[in-house]
């Protein structure tokens, strides 16, 4: 049984303050409660107990707290965490034309100190849905899947930029080097937290995120079930050795979970399928058995099983001798804004997803076809209409009414039914070619094929350094399945912390890399679906 936060209150210089306690959170979040209301940084915070002093790993359950407990608190305060500029102003206190113009754009998360690494990893993940699903009806959660799902709701409640100051306190937590003070500052003075690396968190995150209950197709949890990275998230890959210089020695086979895979980037990759598959198809030296000495081995590798939501790791970090640290690789790769994986599977899962890709293919330039047949009446009958209804005051017979590109006759409305229609009758069609292998694997794709939905950007030289920012399509938070106008609305919102705007699809190219500029770093790409 999950217990109350209890109101307690705390002692400093002299005052008596009120703060909550949660007893099923770490003592880092009591802190930066009380710190909230003192300024007193938790780093300078000294928190006293009944026979000691409160660390971050003291088990509440031996302090046994009570409401209306006071706690005494050493420490110099600092200036106060600052108010937002404007009042957070919920939903329910809005009406309808100030929800509207709210909604229009998703809430950013404000910036907490080098803390854009978090900031864009948490945006990019909600481009998962199916996530915040899992999160919202499991009854058990680890503490930071369950301050995720707490940040998730408090997002969509709001539409001011919010302060994630409880998750970040899990977090560093739950992953302490995200906790790491920066040294950088002049004659070693503490200047903060450090930067840290976004794929770094999104790792961190998504193993963090194991444990969570998986759901079924209705958004139920599953008891005792699979769980929800396995189900969406988790990759794997089936890794072959063979030795290149004993032919005769036989190869081995590993199976692997990976929750990524990953771009390498050499002074010749131009594409981001070429730096996949130089990634997948390797050379390494090892000890071969039959020669008794190192020898030089290839290993090809093939996912054996695609998830929904595929994440795209490009390597531009690496480790220079030199100067001691990671440098950024500058080099531009051109990525993928709709990708077929059937090129790195293996041949026993292509034969599964081959029919129902390919037929999903044509059906997808059916779509097309059909969008452009709307467009085109929907503008005639617009023109007919104003030209309709204009006022003739005097116009002669010699005066010429510009001409309308209409619809051919064969592109009128009525040939066409109504969208939903076409897509239950493709649904249907499509569901039939999918292989049983994989409509039993909830949480897999069933068709190879996938839509980027969400980006990591870093800008800057060095991974300790610059600034992340998170890119998801505005589709994510608009379209449903059948909605023409949202799925033909390929812009994006950018999130720089807590600034948030529109980003036309047409400058993606902007941040294929090239410089210090914003380049794609993590990519969140969404299976396609049948309907």
């Amino acid at each position: 049984m999950q217990m109350a936060p209890l109101a307690v209150h705390v002692k400093h210089a002299g005052k008596t303050l009120d703060v909550e306690l949660d007893p099923t959170l770490p003592p880092a979040v009591f802190k930066e409660a009380i710190y909230q209301v003192t300024g007193v940084p938790p780093e300078r915070m000294k928190v006293m107990i009944k026979g000691g002093m409160l660390k971050d790993d003291t088990d509440w359950k031996k302090v046994a707290p009570k409401a209306g407990q006071t706690f005494m608190v050493i420490g110099a305060a600092g200036d106060l965490p600052k108010p937002p500029e404007k009042p957070i102003v919920f939903l329910e206190d809005m009406d309808e034309s100030q929800i509207a113009e709210a909604l229009s754009l998703p809430v950013g998360l404000k910036n907490l100190g080098n803390t854009c690494y978090m900031n864009a990893t948490v945006q990019a993940m909600r481009a998962i849905p199916e996530l915040q699903t899992a999160l919202s009806t499991s009854p058990h959660l680890d503490i930071l899947p369950r301050a995720l799902r707490d940040l998730y709701t408090n997002m969509s409640r709001t539409t001011e930029g919010y302060i994630p100051s409880a998750f970040l306190t899990v977090l560093r937590q739950a992953v302490p080097q995200f906790g790491e003070i920066d040294r950088s500052g002049k004659n070693g003075m503490l200047s903060g937290y450090a930067q840290q690396d976004a794929e770094e968190c999104w790792t961190q995150m998504a193993n963090a995120l194991k444990e969570v209950p998986g759901i079924d197709a209705s958004g139920n949890t599953i008891a005792g079930g699979r769980r929800f990275v396995d189900q969406f998230m988790m990759a794997e890959i089936r890794r072959e050795l063979k030795c290149d210089e004993a032919l005769e020695e036989p190869s081995t086979v590993a199976i692997e979970k990976v929750l990524k895979i990953e771009c390498n980037i050499s002074g010749t990759t131009n594409y981001m399928h070429t730096g996949i598959m130089d990634a997948l198809n390797s050379q390494l030296e090892k000890t071969s058995p039959s020669l008794g000495r190192q020898a030089v081995y290839s290993q090809t590798s093939r996912l054996s099983r695609l998830p929904s939501y595929l994440t795209v790791h490009m390597v531009r970090f690496a480790w220079r001798r030199d100067i001691g640290k990671k440098a950024k690789i500058m080099r531009k790769v051109k990525f993928a804004t709709e990708f077929d994986a059937l090129d790195i599977v293996t041949d026993e899962l292509k034969s599964k997803l081959a029919p129902v890709s390919s037929r999903l293919k044509a059906i997808e330039k059916e779509r097309a076809e059909r969008r452009k047949v709307r467009k085109r009446t929907k503008v005639a009958q617009e023109a007919s209409s104003s030209s309709s209804s204009r006022p003739e005051q005097g116009t002669s017979n010699a005066e010429v009414i510009p001409d309308v590109e209409m619809a051919p006759a064969d592109e009128v409305p009525g040939d066409l039914e109504e969208e939903s229609v076409y897509r239950t009758r493709e649904a249907r069609e499509l569901e039939g070619l999918v292989s049983p292998d994989l409509t039993s694997d909830y949480g897999c794709s069933v068709t190879g094929l996938y839509d980027l939905v969400a980006i990591v950007t870093h800008k800057g030289a060095e991974a300790d350094a610059g600034h992340y920012m998170g890119y998801v399509k505005k589709s994510v938070f608009h379209a449903k399945s059948g909605d023409v106008e949202a799925e033909d609305d390929e812009d994006w919102y950018r999130f720089d912390d807590d600034k948030v705007s529109v980003f036309p699809k047409e400058k993606l190219g902007t941040i294929d890399g090239g410089g210090e500029d914003s380049s794609a770093y993590v990519l969140l790409y969404r299976s396609k679906s049948l309907a």
